[in-house]
């Protein structure tokens, strides 16, 4: 198992990654389509709340949390509400990957709280995308090649 300074930086990432998907989720609530505006709309809350729980564990570890910065670079333009879904889609899949990193330098209840969002992450990727991939959060994992839906 990892040493606490392992640690510390794979929760500092993956609260990285929830400050990057709460931006990310205000970009695509703006375009998404009114049908799935709900659907933007949990998501946000939910990677508002997991920030707000990293940044508890990364004081609990003796850390200071990295804060969340003005803005971020979109890895692609998000012009309209197909746009809005591969964002969506490519965050949590992002999210899902630094998971899946917490969760091998962790152990206990953290490991256990980072496995849970790995999951919801996957789930929602799943949703997005309109299928899901063999093994969610890993780098090696296939593209997915179902059209997002509106």
């Amino acid at each position: 198992m990892s040493d606490s300074k392992d640690e510390l930086r794979a929760v500092q990432a993956a609260l990285g990654a929830e400050h990057a998907a709460v931006y990310g989720f205000g970009v695509v609530g703006g375009r998404i389509g009114e049908g799935r505006r709900a659907e933007a709309r949990t998501a946000y809350d939910a990677h508002r709340a997991r920030r707000d729980e990293l940044q508890r564990a990364v004081r609990d570890l003796g850390g200071e949390p990295e804060p969340s910065a003005a803005a971020y670079a979109l890895p692609f333009a998000v012009p309209d509400p197909a746009a809005a879904v591969r964002l969506a889609t490519e965050i949590e899949e992002r999210v899902a990957g630094v998971y899946s990193d917490l969760v091998r330098a962790s152990t206990g209840a953290r490991r256990r709280n980072a496995a849970d969002a790995l999951r919801e992450a996957a789930v929602r990727a799943a949703r997005w995308r309109g299928g899901s991939v063999t093994f969610p959060g890993l780098a090696e994992r296939a593209a997915g090649s179902a059209t997002p839906r509106d």
